[in-house]
């Protein structure tokens, strides 16, 4: 290939961008070698610069600093940060502000799945690259209706940066860049082998983990096959609750006392809590590790129950990945080059949703069943215990997610003869397939076996409604364990699988030399692109025939064909002066649907009135297209759970003392309904940022950026609880919640109620109509100090704070404030990281923090306000890491690294009510704990 170097010196500002970059922070194997002298300071190696293509944009130039404004976090970054994976690398972020589900997130549609939120808004809403190239989407659905992309599958080891473009990017990289997109680079050359070993655990037990990379550069003799090959494997255990005293237990320092759960409990509608063992609970005090009791809760009854049983779920997820990696080129002449990438991913994820989702009881089969000894209606509930299940015990009914990605580029790219046109013509195809595993409670089985054990034969029909069916219970059978024999012959796992796969097409034409201005080259891109995407879901069948007790799924599946056509123009006016253009336009052909386009284009600017310091901005157009999920997911069912505000408000229950109302309202199960739909349209925004660069010396540089974001249309599913909060306001007239609002006739017409006014039914479908302003400022800092003989310091910094985040439902709604109304929205206002590094002859010691600001408590979050009493904020959240790295030798490197160094735990919110078993904001904190990890990396053929 022809050498495109260009002999520039740069500016200051160049050199401290430059100078941030090229230091490492420590001896990392994989990195590429660095020519240059070590007491030569890092601002002057970095002064004669390739042509380069930087993410947010398609044309290669020479300056670091743009009218885009990227972050860069390399591969020594993420080794001294003392980051386990990309996902901790990107949920650390400061512009990682928003509230995520996750593992911590019990019985989620995704819990085997990891992403972000970038500035508060949808996970869907980052566009996510690999080497440049788009992710394949997830196949399951985000809180079962959005479709994202999970960033677990990607070797740590082999990356060789991560670089995160804030902002809507849509001109350029199309649907999905609403908040801003991440490309991870993985190593593309290397010299000789390398190999290392990883191990690690959380020093209040649990997630023990293990790691070993190996990767390799090869070259053949004539030097025009060039490539790397790696491969990593990993294997980490769960953390259960139990293990952290935080989850352990029902809280104890709440608003209320403690309330052990109802794992054995005879209820009715009409008497509340029926206490019918003639053993008081002898028979199953052994149960739950011999927590259960004989319990009794003040105008409710009597029950057994343990004050234990939230321990008895997963926090962390335990894993067993794979993952292959290639990248090579092949010179075919001086002006052509063939290149191909294979990244190759397969997962096991096992976890447990819990002891509150592993029971069964009357209800679900008979609604109510009259018992004619006590003249009553009666529900059975009846938690399973480990001691039920065995050896062993929970972990013999973890849920397991097993997937295999697929992402393949092959292409050629070069010179077109003597021109200054370069070609980049290439095919990506991405293939995801997940397999998911889950625990199932089989309907017609388990059913029959508490008839048999406990019911006894039906005797009919009650004298009151002719509708419930009459049983004599055998309550001392109802009170005890039972045999892993029995427990197993009424459960047994479903499979569901799914898939996404997309295959793009895509052309580029580059010439980064058009023509001369008076502040130097001209540069354009043209790219052309064309692809088919499919999502397929197919659940286990069993949930359709209804096989499966209590537990429905989603289901759907749909193609299209994707075209897009896209343009950049960058044009140095003037010496201080560069403006850059870009619009792209997408057609998207759904198979059975309606067609959809879209147009958006950008305007950046660039000025430096002097070297060291640049003012830039940009304004454009953002928009994402209803995802194939939004258009195919079929119309489909699911059982959940949601307080009957409502009922209980008649009750003398308001939404702060909900864990008082009797348990029939304040965790009424009902029957959801969602479904996609094709009449849906783009989400579409104007986005605009504006900052600064400044270079005051040649080893610091400062940023400042604001952001900006106006969006319309937006597609999503309504929240159940939200719905059933709202209806009960508009019910009882509360202040802002007119009844003949849109947004009560909305709640109202979607919450289906029975004769005894009971919540049975909620519609939760995709609508088209929110719409959120967003404002946010991101500032950063980077300084290298050489401290002489005694090494060299390197600091950074980086600081995001959401100014304004405003949000309307429904058109004619009034605008909510999330950032000050904590009922709609947990999330900190602000983020922050910052570290230092010292490297001084073969040893290097990094100290990193990342904070939290200040959340919502629990009591603020429930009343949606802070003027409660109870209400408020709770502390900014830091927590610290401590990496600690030695090279003994050239080939080989020595490091331990300390994460959350001081095992610092989320303040502790005692607005929570003793019914709660987690009793902090699992969307934002981790209380993982402190983790020590020990690693030793060895390269092949150095002395």
């Amino acid at each position: 290939m022809p050498s495109r170097r260009s002999q520039l010196q740069r500016s200051p500002l160049t050199a401290a961008l430059f100078a941030a970059l090229l230091v490492p922070a420590s001896g990392s194997l994989f990195a590429q070698d660095v020519n240059a002298d070590q007491d030569t300071p890092a601002s002057t190696q970095a002064k004669n610069l390739d042509r380069v293509t930087v993410t947010g944009s398609l044309i290669p130039q020479t300056a670091v600093e743009t009218f885009t404004p990227v972050t860069v976090i390399s591969a020594e970054d993420i080794q001294a940060r003392g980051f386990t994976s990309v996902t901790d690398v990107l949920q650390q972020s400061s512009f990682a502000t928003g509230s995520i589900q996750g593992s911590q997130t019990s019985a989620s549609f995704t819990q085997g799945a990891e992403t972000i939120s970038m500035f508060g808004l949808a996970p869907g809403y980052t566009k996510y690259l690999i080497n440049g190239r788009p992710m394949a989407d997830y196949p399951a659905l985000y809180n079962g209706s959005d479709t994202f992309n999970n960033i677990s599958g990607i070797p740590v080891d082999l990356v060789e940066r991560i670089e995160i473009l804030p902002g809507g990017q849509s001109s350029l990289y199309g649907s999905d860049a609403i908040a801003g997109v991440v490309n991870i680079i993985l190593r593309k050359n290397m010299d000789g082998a390398s190999i290392s070993v990883r191990g690690g655990t959380y020093t209040d037990g649990g997630g023990d983990s293990g790691r070993i990379t190996a990767a390799t550069g090869f070259s053949t003799a004539t030097g025009r096959l060039n490539g790397v090959v790696g491969a990593q494997y990993e294997n980490s255990e769960p953390i259960w609750g139990y293990q952290r005293d935080i989850t352990k237990q029902f809280y104890r320092n709440g608003t209320s006392a403690p309330i052990a759960s109802r794992d054995w409990l005879v209820h009715s509608p009409f008497t509340s809590y029926n206490f019918m063992d003639p053993n008081n609970c002898a028979n199953v005090t052994d149960a739950f590790a011999g927590t259960v009791d004989f319990r009794s809760r003040a105008g409710f009854g009597d029950y057994c129950g343990s004050f234990m049983t939230p321990g008895y779920r997963t926090l962390k997820n335990g894993k067993d990945s794979l993952q292959l990696y290639s990248h090579a080129t092949f010179d075919l002449n001086d002006n052509h080059q063939l290149y191909a990438d294979v990244l190759f991913s397969k997962e096991e994820v096992k976890y447990h949703i819990g002891s509150n989702y592993t029971w069964w009881g009357t209800g679900v089969e008979w609604g109510y069943f009259y018992d004619p000894d006590l003249d009553d209606l009666l529900n059975l509930q009846r938690a399973f215990a480990p001691e039920d299940m065995g050896v062993g015990g929970f972990e013999n009914s973890m849920e397991k997610n097993k997937t295999e990605s697929w992402h393949v580029t092959l292409g050629s790219e070069g010179r077109l003869g003597a021109s200054n046109w370069d070609y980049d013509a290439g095919l990506t195809s991405t293939h995801y397939k997940l397999d998911e595993q889950g625990f199932a409670r089989l309907a017609g089985p388990i059913n029959d076996y508490f008839q048999e054990h406990v019911l006894g034969p039906q005797l009919g029909w009650d004298p009151y409604y002719d509708n419930y069916p009459v049983f004599q219970p055998d309550y001392a059978a109802f009170y005890t364990l039972m045999s892993p024999e029995d427990f197993r012959s009424f459960t047994g796992y479903t499979s569901s699988k799914s898939k996404t796969t997309n295959n793009t097409l895509r052309l580029q034409f580059t010439n980064g030399e058009l023509f001369k201005l008076p502040g130097g080259d001209a540069g354009v891109a043209l790219a052309a692109e064309a692809g088919k995407e499919k999502w397929d879901y197919k659940p286990d069948a069993r949930f359709a025939t209804g096989d499966i007790w209590g537990t429905t799924s989603v289901d759907g599946g749909g193609q299209r064909d994707r075209y897009a056509a896209i343009g950049e123009l960058r044009l140095p006016v003037f010496e201080p002066l560069t403006v850059s253009l870009s619009g792209r336009y997408d057609r998207f052909e759904p198979k059975g649907g309606e067609a959809v386009s879209d147009s958006t284009y950008s305007l950046g600017v660039e000025y430096r009135p002097v070297e060291s310091f640049m003012f830039r901005g940009k304004y454009g157009t953002a928009f994402k297209a209803p995802t194939l999920a939004d258009q195919f997911q079929a119309a489909s069912g699911y059982y959940s759970f949601v307080p009957d505000y409502y009922r209980c408000q008649q009750l003398g229950f308001d939404p702060v003392n909900i864990d008082k109302c009797p348990g029939t309202f304040s965790n009424r199960q009902f029957f959801g309904t969602t479904g996609g739909s094709s009449d849906l349209e783009s989400l579409t925004a104007d986005v605009w940022s504006a900052g600064f660069v400044w270079a005051p010396l040649p080893q610091l540089s400062l940023t400042a950026d604001y952001f900006h974001w106006d969006i319309r249309n937006e597609v999503g599913q309504q929240n159940a609880s939200g719905l059933a909060l709202r209806e009960m306001r508009c019910r009882t007239g509360e202040p802002g919640y007119d009844i003949t609002s849109p947004v009560c006739v909305d709640a109202l017409s979607k919450i289906t109620r029975d004769g005894l006014e009971r919540i049975t039914q909620i519609y939760t479908p995709k609508v088209n109509e929110a719409q959120e302003l967003l404002d946010a400022v991101n500032v950063s800092a980077n300084y290298v100090w050489n401290i002489g003989t005694y090494g060299e310091l390197l600091f950074r910094g980086s600081y995001t704070n959401n100014i304004k985040h405003e949000f309307v439902a429904f058109e004619g709604d009034e605008t909510i404030d999330l950032i000050r109304n904590p009922g709609w929205s947990s999330d900190p206002k602000s983020k922050a990281n910052a570290s230092v590094t010292w490297k001084t002859g073969n040893w290097s010691t990094t100290a990193y923090a990342n904070r939290i600001g200040h959340t919502p408590n629990y009591r603020a979050r429930v009343v949606e306000t802070y003027d409660d009493p109870l209400a408020g904020k709770l502390d900014p959240f830091t927590t610290y890491n401590l990496s600690v790295s030695y090279t003994p030798l050239e080939a080989l490197n020595l490091s331990v690294s300390i994460s959350n160094l001081f095992n610092d735990m989320p303040q502790e919110d005692r607005t929570y009510p003793g019914s709660s078993g987690a009793p902090y904001n699992s969307s934002q904190y981790s209380i993982f704990g402190r983790a020590i990890y020990f690693e030793g990396r060895y390269a092949f053929g150095r002395k």
